[in-house]
């Protein structure tokens, strides 16, 4: 199926937020934990305008998006966000997501990807060539460890 990757609006924030959301429920989390999740999924129409924000859209229709956010370490760019919708998982559109963010991310100028994967996501970040580096606390519960990994741009 035809698909594009493509600039995000700020006006499409509440469409991302959403579907962050949904896409972070189809691992199964119950509703407390989904609720407790929706700030840090909330993507403001400031931050769109401020970061390199992508969606893949199929047949006009937003299927997925990723997000780069500079880190405070030189040549470092963390992928914040990177969410397919739970009807659009396993089609594909989440490795074309990747290739872009590694591409956009080596084209400004970073020598070095971040993720602070969900533990869910960790083995498709492995396939994609990532290395788990370690481990940081969640920010939504405390006793919850998230993996982290990172992806060296010059391999590309």
């Amino acid at each position: 199926m035809q698909s594009i990757i493509r600039q995000a609006a700020p006006s499409e924030d509440a469409l991302l937020s959403a579907l962050a959301l949904r896409s972070k429920g189809y691992w199964g989390y119950d509703a407390e934990f989904l609720d407790a999740c929706r700030g840090e999924l909330t993507i403001s129409p400031a931050y769109i305008a401020a970061h390199p924000v992508y969606v893949i859209e199929e047949r006009g229709r937003i299927v997925g998006f990723y997000t780069l956010l500079p880190a405070a370490a030189f040549g470092v760019v963390e992928l914040d966000y990177l969410y397919v919708d739970p009807s659009a998982i396993k089609s594909g559109h989440g490795k074309k997501l990747w290739e872009h963010a590694i591409r956009t991310a080596s084209e400004l100028g970073f020598q070095r990807l971040t993720i602070q994967s969900d533990p869910y996501a960790e083995s498709f970040y492995l396939k994609m060539g990532a290395e788990r580096i370690g481990a940081k606390p969640s920010a939504v519960r405390a006793d919850r460890m998230l993996p982290l990994l990172s992806f060296s741009l010059s391999t590309i």
